[in-house]
């Protein structure tokens, strides 16, 4: 690459995302490649994109488009586009966005360098577009530069998803499900601890679907034994798991190990039978009651976090109404929900029954105010109780206040607990008495251990 360039990066999306962006990152740090925050100052302007749904597209285009003009202002500067946005519309970007240099898909970000320097050697800059099949996997060798903050970090154990529910374009974009090998992600765990990690979030597109591509019998539960066996890793949280894979094994490994969290992010989806058979998810009403009443058992104070779509084809009143009656009668700990989005390559933009933008929006309406009561009520449930928390450190509210989370709050996706009496600092795990709670968030402060 010659001297040094400056690089401005933007990663959109999700978690799994964000550990592809870091691993671009890395590569190009490698390559001499120096990490700028102010776009300006940038020689390389690189935009790391989500394309699931059409409001991540036009999240997407809006901040290419930002990026854009500071090109206008500076021509030798070098516009990236890279991500699940390229895999999903391919060449068709090129014409529609001729101020990018570069379009690259998911599949070639352990090459992002090469592709940038070849960019940089052509006599003319047409935007070049970067297509392989998705067959990349990243392994314990592949560089990564985390910019989470240095006691928390994600574990992306699978890339790709065998799954087909009917309103997903992840199978398309991502392709099939790929394995790394337990001692791969045992020998990155172990980097990552060695590093400062204290939470290790592992995530993947379906964390019970682990292992299904590989011989042997490796699974999440076995995984998860070597994880607690070979590092001492603090806290191991479990981010996306398929409600039937959800199994005894998992529950009872979880049940005898502490540092494994009480805390599972399984999206439902709906509740109804008629509405789950159409997006073709593999389980009805009662599958998912039997699971919940499964998971009190072995684990009686687990914060489940779900994920809800309303507005799906065909969906009626009574459906969501027997959404929202589930939700009462379940009190779960966190709750996601989403409009359905008509996505022409997805089997469901084929359905009939198509619900209005404004129903979508009521219904939504409607299941997030049922949900915020219930939070309200959980949230109380913890004042007067001693809680482990992650101290994060100073407030972005305020610098009078410390921000941690329990073990019951992911990172980014949940609440939080502020600290207003004790000192502590980032990555320190510390007992707080919790003495107030809000809708999402609690209030405490640091007891003598």
């Amino acid at each position: 690459m010659g001297k040094k360039k400056t690089l401005h990066l933007v990663s959109l999306g999700c978690a799994k995302n964000l550990v592809d962006s870091e691993v671009m990152l890395a590569v190009l740090m490698q390559d001499g490649c120096r990490l700028v925050t102010d776009p300006a100052e940038a020689q390389i302007l690189l935009v790391n994109t989500c394309g699931f749904i059409h409001s991540a597209v036009e999240e997407a285009v809006d901040e290419i488009l930002q990026l854009a003009r500071y090109k206008e202002q500076d021509p030798d500067k070098r516009l990236v586009v890279t991500g699940c946005l390229v895999q999903r519309y391919g060449a068709e970007l090129a014409a529609e966005l001729p101020e990018v240099d570069l379009f690259a898909g998911t599949g070639e970000m352990e090459y992002i360098d090469r592709l940038i320097r070849e960019m940089d050697g052509r006599a003319e800059k047409p935007p070049v577009h970067m297509l392989s099949p998705p067959t990349f996997l990243m392994n314990a060798q592949t560089p990564r530069q985390t910019t989470t903050p240095s006691y928390t970090a994600y574990l992306k154990i699978t890339e790709g998803c065998d799954n087909r529910c009917s309103y997903c374009l992840i199978p398309s974009i991502r392709g099939p499900l790929r394995s790394r090998t337990i001692d791969d992600l045992l020998s990155e765990a172990g980097r990552l601890e060695a590093s400062g990690v204290r939470e290790l979030n592992l995530i993947a597109q379906d964390l019970t679907a682990y292992g299904d591509d590989l011989a042997g019998g490796d699974n999440l539960v076995r995984l998860l034994e070597q994880l607690v066996r070979r590092t001492t890793i603090p806290w191991l949280r479990l981010l996306y798991l398929y409600p039937t894979t959800t199994g005894e094994a998992l529950l009872s490994l979880m049940a005898s190990e502490p540092r494994i969290v009480p805390y599972l992010d399984i999206p439902f989806q709906h509740v109804s039978d008629r509405v789950l058979k159409r997006m073709n998810r593999r389980y009805g009403f009662r599958d998912l009651e039997r699971l919940l009443e499964m998971i009190n058992g072995y684990l009686p104070h687990c914060a489940i976090r779900t994920t809800l779509l309303v507005g799906f084809p065909g969906e009626t009143e009574r459906d969501v109404d027997e959404l929202i009656d589930f939700l009462e009668q379940w009190q779960l700990a966190h709750v996601g929900v989403f409009q359905y989005q008509d996505e022409e390559e997805c089997t469901a933009h084929r359905f009939d029954g198509k619900v209005s933008a404004a129903e979508k929006e009521d219904r939504y309406r409607r299941v997030m105010e049922a949900q915020a009561a219930i939070s309200r009520r959980n949230s109380q449930q913890f004042v007067g109780r001693v809680e482990p928390v992650l101290v994060e450190g100073v407030s972005a509210e305020t610098d009078l206040l410390l921000a941690g989370r329990t073990r019951y709050q992911a990172p980014e996706i949940d609440g939080c607990v502020y600290i207003n009496e004790g000192k502590a600092g980032p990555g320190e795990i510390v007992d707080v008495q919790i003495t107030e709670a809000h809708v999402y968030d609690l209030v405490g402060q640091i007891t003598e251990r």
